[in-house]
């Protein structure tokens, strides 16, 4: 068999991290092709264009500086032109936390990219700072996919000692835990910025994690596994966005300085979006759809309170009246 071809599409802090991994593990393996493109949005730093700083110095000064990403990574066209120039045979693996709008609400961004790629993608969540896998301290990771050949391909893609990987099939369960943490970790934020404390904040968590798991049973295909809510896409990387990343960091302000969620993303976020609000915003419009919003306190609240003026002291009134089971 011919090498497999690698390309990461996207280049910012996490894409530019895994770059880094994907550069390395590439030349100890017979199975990948050695020469790794890396398609970039292309921007202008300093008066230099990003993918020209990109391939003469290997480092991405805006989205992840300081780190050198290997020889073997080269800029290609930007994302939008890949359509038509896809391989039969051609598999991918999305590493994005997030969904999508779609025409019934939430739609995951691995349907997204089936749809329009006509291939097979598997996806990649878990506790991950991007500047921490940079840094090669030891995480883990899970990659869910419905063919698990290629789930192990990417694995050994992708593994290293400090970034260890479990493969499950169940592949729309840990994509909805990595956009539905988002939720929980805004509340994390409203807790700090409220200052109840770790207690109060370890609630938020189970009960935000009680209402993941209800929803992954309501929303996505197929039977969902409980066992992959314990794996670093679910419970880990929950902990770890309700203590650190920005859903937390920006609910927090939000609740100290009364600015709204827009206001904050453009002085905190360099320009992008913050997801967690976004996430609930669809959420919220599945919930009320099936009439359901009364079993998701937690979601529920946050929306109001994100997007409709309700008050962040009432924060605490969805944790008193917090249903024991779902």
């Amino acid at each position: 068999m011919s090498p497999l071809r690698v390309c990461i599409v996207g280049s910012g802090n996490w894409g530019s991290a895994i770059a880094r991994i994907i550069g390395k593990n590439v030349q100890k393996s017979n199975r990948f092709d050695p020469t790794v493109k890396l398609w970039v949005f292309e921007e202008i730093i300093n008066g230099r264009k990003l993918s020209e700083i990109i391939n003469q110095e290997h480092e991405n000064v805006k989205y992840l500086p300081g780190y050198k990403i290997p020889k073997n990574q080269f800029i290609g066209r930007i994302c939008e032109q890949i359509a038509g120039q896809i391989k039969s045979g051609t598999f991918g693996i999305s590493l994005i936390k997030g969904i999508d709008e779609g025409p019934d609400g939430l739609k995951l961004i691995s349907d997204l990219i089936r749809e329009k790629l006509k291939i097979e993608i598997s996806v990649l969540m878990g506790a991950n700072i991007a500047k921490e896998v940079a840094d090669e301290k030891f995480c883990e990771t899970t990659i869910g996919c419905k063919n698990e050949k290629q789930g192990e391909i990417f694995k050994e893609l992708m593994q290293t000692p400090n970034f260890r990987i479990t493969v499950v099939l169940d592949s729309d369960t840990v994509e909805i835990c990595g956009a539905l943490k988002n939720i929980v970790a805004v509340g994390a934020g409203f807790c700090d910025g409220l200052d109840f404390g770790d207690n109060t904040k370890a609630a938020v968590i189970r009960l935000g994690l009680m209402e993941m798991v209800a929803f992954a049973k309501m929303f996505c295909r197929g039977p969902v596994s409980i066992a992959t809510f314990l794996e670093s896409c679910g419970v880990a990387d929950l902990i770890t966005t309700c203590y650190g990343g920005r859903n937390r960091k920006v609910a927090e302000a939000f609740a100290r300085t009364g600015k709204s969620i827009e206001e904050l993303e453009n002085e905190m976020l360099n320009g992008q979006k913050l997801q967690g609000p976004q996430t609930s915003a669809e959420v919220y419009k599945i919930l009320k759809q099936k009439n359901m919003l009364d079993k998701f306190p937690l979601f529920t609240t946050i929306y109001k309170i994100c997007y409709e003026g309700r008050s962040i002291q009432d924060f605490i009134t969805c944790l008193q009246n917090h249903p024991e089971h779902i």
